[in-house]
C-alpha cells in the first residue's frame, strides 16, 4: 500500500506554541482550581503532574510554593475587588442602610464562588496567610468605612469607630458570608433568598450599632 496516499482525514495541527506571560496565567488558573479542590497541604509536584509539566518548569514561572500561593491570593481576592465598592459605600447623598444593600449584593457576587470559599477556608486551617491578609483587607475597606460613614449619618464629630462597633460590623459580615458557606460547601442553606440574609443581617446591625457604640465608650 502506497503509504502517501491521502486517507482523507485533516493532517495535524502541530501544538502552538504560548508565550512566556500565557503560560504563566494557564499556570495560575490551574493552580486555583488545584488549591481549591485540593488545599495547600498538596505539593507543587502534585500540581505539575495536574499540568502534565515538570516540577522544574512550573517553578521557573513560580521560584517557590510561597510565591505561588501569594500569586493565587492577588489573583482570587485583591484583583475581584471593585475599586466603585468604596465609591459607593463614601456615597453620602444616599442612606447608609441604602449603601450597604447595594453593596453586599454585589459584593456577595464576586465571593459567592467555590474558588474563593474553598481556598479561604483551606488557608485556615492550614495556616496559610491568605486569611489573616485578606481579613484585614475587609476591615479596612470594609468594615471601618462602613462604621465611619454610620458615626457621620448619625451626626458625630469622632468618626473613628470603637474595637466593640467593629465587633458589631464583622458580626453581621461574618453572617452573610456564612450563609455562603452554608449554601456552596456545605449544601445546607435553609432558605434559598440570599437577599432576605443580607437584608436581615444589616438591619440587624443597624439597630444594635448604637449599643456597640455606647459600650465602647462607656
Amino acid at each position: 500500500m502506497d503509504r502517501c496516499v491521502n486517507d482523507g482525514s485533516p493532517p495535524s495541527q502541530p501544538r502552538r506554541r504560548m508565550a512566556s506571560g500565557e503560560r504563566r496565567e494557564e499556570f495560575l488558573t490551574k493552580a486555583i482550581e488545584f488549591f481549591a479542590q485540593e488545599g495547600f497541604e498538596s505539593s507543587t509536584r502534585d500540581l505539575a503532574k495536574r499540568l502534565g509539566v515538570t516540577q522544574p518548569l512550573l517553578y521557573r514561572y513560580f521560584p517557590s510554593k510561597d510565591d505561588l500561593i501569594a500569586e493565587v491570593y492577588d489573583a482570587v481576592y485583591v484583583k475581584r475587588w471593585q475599586d466603585e465598592w468604596g465609591e459607593l459605600l463614601a456615597d453620602r447623598s444616599r442612606p447608609v442602610r441604602d449603601r450597604l444593600l447595594e453593596f453586599y449584593d454585589a459584593y456577595t457576587e464576586i465571593v459567592f464562588h467555590n474558588d474563593w470559599m474553598r481556598i479561604f477556608l483551606f488557608s485556615g486551617l492550614k495556616g496559610v496567610d491568605i486569611n489573616r491578609r485578606y481579613m484585614q483587607l475587609v476591615r479596612e475597606r470594609i468594615l471601618e468605612p462602613i462604621l465611619t460613614e454610620i458615626r457621620h449619618e448619625a451626626g458625630l464629630t469622632d468618626l473613628v469607630p470603637t474595637d466593640e462597633e467593629v465587633e458589631a460590623a464583622w458580626i453581621m459580615h461574618g453572617g452573610i458570608f456564612y450563609y455562603g458557606v452554608r449554601t456552596l460547601i456545605y449544601e445546607v442553606s435553609i432558605l434559598n433568598n440570599k437577599s432576605f440574609v443580607i437584608e436581615t443581617a444589616i438591619d440587624a446591625f443597624l439597630c444594635q450599632i448604637a449599643a456597640a457604640r455606647a459600650a465602647g465608650e462607656a
